[in-house]
């Protein structure tokens, strides 16, 4: 598959710097094309199925053209262990530059005292900051004790008895069935081998933090790492409050901000709703409300950053460059008062969009939102999630389904779906498409029948699909993505 994008391109157009990055990504393509044809149709065909879909799941955004040319470049080829200005590589000058730069615009934007930037994914800053907590809080201390500078220095029987300690050590985290992350002590993840797991949940009743049952269980249980953070909860939380309860037993407390990070740098959530400004180590990934290219980074308070530093080794492989530049590319982006007002309209998006539901008949959980999320209960449409994610797909919204506390369907079927408004933000939407989709939704969920005896089967009323495939496409010409890369279909 041989493509000449940017030759019909220059036909139409005269190179200048506000098309440049048309010419740029069409170049790509078409050399790609040549090179190899399968990896370039998969590439064009993803455009066009996003741009003919909503995206509205919560996790995703779309990157500027700027961040993904960062990651397609020479730097792929360079190892660089270690950490800036510290490398166990000579001739990694640039990648020094690059990494620091990084790391100092990630401190401006947060009020951080550390930053790293090397974990390629949010899983990845996770347990780098786990072997960090473990690192500092028993190792060094087991160290000194023992009257040695370096882990180099123990005997295999002292070695043995330090490793015990660490993994025996307990950690709490939000349950994954009430809206945690499966890295926060999920039997499935490395999380739960490394540390004794002890969930917490969110109250029974109004499915919102209770601090006063959370400080009780902390109290009692007395955990070395309290982890605050979620992947499908729609309030804020008080970190302020959590600060207390970790004090109250030494913990340190952890946040992964994976999620609301985008808010948190745009300055939508500020004061006791800024983790950083109460957590001892918060991660988080740069791909969701950052909007930056897929990785991770940790922020923490000095006396853990010798620690974090050696994510690499420690359980990192080498450093991506790439990444790191395409990193660096997106914390420019959101050091800017541009990037300000789109957190806030994410939020106003997101809230727009609860309110529509509901006024329409749907139960979104803790009756709104405060972030960029919102989960809707299925079951009032004799649907399970997957159902209803299946529906919606066909109808030209990609979503996920998420389960609900105490789920009766459980974590595959689900009995609810999550849905997102950073993607469609990007896209420049704001109150009012978010209450023409929320319609739409409404209207092809009500449309839309169970088929018995089967937990993922639907039908649909054709008409109603028909009219809100029809909308939606309609919608997406208003707001294309990428409008200035011109593909033929």
């Amino acid at each position: 598959m041989h493509t000449d994008y940017l030759k019909a391109f220059i036909a139409k157009h005269s190179i200048n710097e506000e098309n440049l990055a048309t010419v740029a990504y069409l170049a790509n393509l078409d050399y790609l094309s040549r090179k190899s044809p399968e990896v370039a149709k998969a590439i064009i065909q993803e455009i066009h199925d996003q741009r003919s879909h909503l995206k509205l799941i919560a996790s995703e955004n779309y990157s500027s053209l700027a961040v993904q040319m960062a990651m397609s470049n020479l730097l792929t080829d360079k190892y660089a262990e270690g950490y800036a200005f510290h490398r166990f590589y000579a001739g990694c000058d640039n990648i020094d530059y690059i990494e620091s730069l990084a790391n100092e615009e990630l401190k401006k934007i947060f009020g951080a005292e550390h930053a790293y930037v090397q974990p390629s994914s949010g899983a990845d800053a996770n347990m780098v900051a786990f072997w960090s907590i473990l690192f500092k809080r028993i190792q060094s201390k087991e160290l000194e004790k023992l009257g040695k500078k370096t882990p180099q220095e123990l005997t295999f029987e002292e070695h043995e008895k330090i490793r015990q300690l660490m993994v025996n050590q307990k950690m709490m985290g939000l349950s994954l069935t009430h809206g945690g992350h499966l890295t926060h002590g999920m039997l499935m993840n490395a999380s739960s081998k490394m540390f004794q797991i002890i969930p917490y949940e969110l109250n029974k009743e109004t499915h919102l933090f209770d601090y006063k049952i959370l400080k009780e269980q902390v109290q009692r249980e007395k955990p070395l790492v309290l982890l605050v953070g979620y992947s499908a909860y729609s309030r804020l939380i008080d970190f302020s409050i959590l600060r207390e309860i970790a004090d109250s037993v030494d913990a340190t407390l952890m946040v992964d901000m994976a999620h609301f990070a985008g808010l948190v740098a745009g300055k939508v959530m500020t004061g006791v709703y800024d983790p950083v400004a109460y957590a001892d180590i918060v991660t988080s990934t740069t791909h969701k409300t950052l909007r930056g290219p897929r990785g991770g980074i940790v922020l923490c308070k000095k006396e853990y950053a010798e620690f974090v530093d050696k994510g690499c080794p420690l359980v990192l492989g080498g450093p991506q460059p790439h990444c790191m530049a395409a990193k660096l590319v997106a914390f420019q982006e959101v050091n800017t008062k541009a990037f300000r007002d789109y957190a806030a309209q994410i939020v106003k998006n997101a809230q727009a969009f609860a309110s529509s539901l509901m006024a329409k008949g749907g139960h979104v959980l803790t009756g709104g939102t405060d972030n960029h999320l919102l989960l809707l209960d299925t079951r009032s449409f004799n649907l399970t999630g997957r159902q209803a994610e299946i529906a919606l797909r066909q109808a030209g919204m990609t979503l996920n389904r998420n389960t609900i506390p105490n789920d009766p369907n459980g974590a595959w079927y689900t009995s609810a779906i999550r849905i997102g408004t950073p993607a469609m933000t990007t896209l420049g939407m704001k109150e009012d498409e978010m209450q023409l989709i929320s319609s739409l939704m409404i209207d092809l969920l009500k449309a839309t029948t169970a088929e018995k005896n089967n937990l993922a089967k639907v039908t649909i009323d054709d008409k109603v699909l028909v009219r809100v495939q029809n909308e939606v496409k309609h919608l997406l010409k208003q707001f294309p993505l990428y409008p200035e890369i011109a593909l033929r279909s």
